[in-house]
């Protein structure tokens, strides 16, 4: 079994922003493979698994803010009988253009919170990450205010090839694992 964990901030506040990317790729997933998600209460996470080929896949979304996303975490990992190295989690990233997406074994936060928060919790950085890019934001407005900010009309048909994009890439470390996922998706793209 594997676990993928969407980063980003419960309510519908917060639905359509930057910082929600990550619930929007685990949200397709759950459409495409017709999972059943269900509140984990004593996990803070709503969460469900599906049978792929031989293996399971558990997708979840935690219900904590970005920044305290590290305890529903380490929750859905007690709850499924994990290890940080079964772990997949999807975020925002200020520091990719936007379209481009990024995988990695393991590693520091990059300054990303919600990261931050999953290292403290679990007491390790050995778990994988998929980075969507958002890019940073143009002159000096506030990069809080930015990434609670949803995408322009422009954007859009770049976010939807980035998301589907990291479909493929969830899909390719679930079956293939990390490295030859790595070689797969880190090359940088003319259309990214």
């Amino acid at each position: 079994m594997k676990l993928i964990v969407g980063l980003g901030n419960p309510g519908r506040l917060y639905a359509a922003s930057r910082h929600n990317i990550g619930f929007r790729v685990v949200k397709a997933l759950v459409r495409d493979y017709k999972v059943g998600l269900k509140k984990d209460t004593g996990v803070l996470s709503i969460s469900g698994q599906v049978k792929i080929g031989n293996q399971v896949l558990a997708l979840a979304m935690p219900h904590t803010f970005m920044n305290l996303s590290g305890s529903a975490v380490k929750g859905l990992l007690r709850k499924y009988r994990l290890d940080p190295g079964d772990l997949l989690v999807v975020c925002d990233d200020l520091d990719l253009d936007l379209g481009r997406i990024k995988i990695r074994p393991n590693g520091s936060s990059g300054g990303h919170r919600g990261i931050r928060s999953i290292i403290d919790s679990l007491q390790s950085e050995g778990f994988s990450r998929l980075r969507l890019g958002i890019g940073r934001p143009k002159g000096r407005p506030d990069t809080a205010e930015y990434v609670l900010s949803a995408f322009t009309a422009k954007e859009k048909e770049q976010v939807a090839r980035m998301i589907d994009k990291a479909l493929d890439c969830c899909l390719a470390w679930f079956n293939d694992g990390i490295r030859q996922t790595m070689n797969r998706f880190n090359k940088r793209s003319k259309n990214a």
